[in-house]
Order: structure tokens, then C-alpha cells, then sequence
């Protein structure tokens, strides 16, 4: 069980692959309220498997947000080419459902934007129902690019921020 009365600020840091196991779970609890929303419980971050995890760490940058021993948060970024500018990738944003609405999102997100100060742009994707993601998204400087749909029930929004 959570301690959910925060006394601390939350260390940020970065995560290794022995954390995947703890992230996975961590990740699989955080979309439970997606795939309720969506009636979808086959979201790509519901069925990832560890292995899937775990080679993300040869590829991306992944953080993770620790209060004591225990991961309460994590996000990954990785940098792409798009027509020579460096853009920064973030993805799988996620906060222990005890912890959400203390800042530490938003504090993972500067985070994840700083380990990559040469990027042009910064570019996400949520769900068109998540409207509580996209506030914090825009509230941070994030503005709706395009919309693609996932699948019958999903629909993405893709935000992106300029340097």
C-alpha cells in the first residue's frame, strides 16, 4: 500500500532496465483509467510486454519518479530526424492514480524536455477524451497538431511545442 501524503519532493531520475518490471506494473495500473474511458482494454501500453520494456531502454531516455524505494511515476522520450531538426518524442507519461494532481507529471515532463536541449520541438499523443492530459499538455506550452484514430473507439490527439 501507497503512503499517499506526500512529505517529500519526488527525486527524479533516470530509470535502468532492472526498474522495467516495477515500470510495466506501474504503466498497466496508470491506463486502467484510459481503458475504462475508451471501453479498450487493448491500448498498446495495457499489452506491452516486459521484454518490449526493457528493449526500449537500448532506444530511449526513460525517467522515473521515486518517493522512497517505490517508482510513483516514469516517462520515456526518444530523438528522431524529421528534415534535419532534432525532434523530441515523449511517450508513456504516467502517475501512480494516488498521485496524480501533485505536480508530478508536470515535473517529469520538464524533466524529459530537458535531457534534449538541442530539440527543435517537443511532440506527444493522448487521447481525444483525455481531456484532463490535454490541459496539462497545453498548460505547458503543448498545441494540438493533428488528430489520427487509433481504432474504432480511440481517437489520438498529437500536441507538439516549439523551442
Amino acid at each position: 500500500m501507497i503512503d499517499t501524503a506526500i512529505h517529500t519532493q519526488p527525486a527524479i531520475c533516470a530509470a535502468h532496465p532492472e526498474d522495467a518490471a516495477e515500470i510495466l506494473a506501474l504503466q498497466k495500473l496508470a491506463y486502467q483509467s484510459e481503458a475504462t474511458l475508451y471501453n479498450d482494454w487493448t491500448l498498446p501500453p495495457l499489452v506491452q510486454t516486459l521484454p518490449e520494456l526493457q528493449a526500449e531502454f537500448a532506444t530511449a531516455t526513460v525517467l522515473k519518479t521515486q518517493l522512497g524505494d517505490q517508482i510513483v511515476g516514469a516517462v520515456r522520450a526518444v530523438a528522431r530526424d524529421e528534415d534535419g531538426q532534432t525532434v523530441c518524442a515523449i511517450g508513456r507519461l504516467i502517475v501512480h492514480p494516488d498521485y496524480q494532481r501533485r505536480g508530478i507529471g508536470s515535473a517529469l515532463l520538464h524533466s524529459i524536455e530537458a535531457c534534449f536541449p538541442g530539440a527543435a520541438r517537443h511532440v506527444l499523443f493522448t487521447g481525444s477524451k483525455s481531456t484532463a492530459n490535454i490541459r496539462l499538455y497545453q498548460h505547458h506550452g503543448y498545441r494540438i497538431s493533428h488528430t489520427q484514430r487509433l481504432s474504432a473507439a480511440v481517437e489520438l490527439v498529437f500536441l507538439e511545442k516549439q523551442r
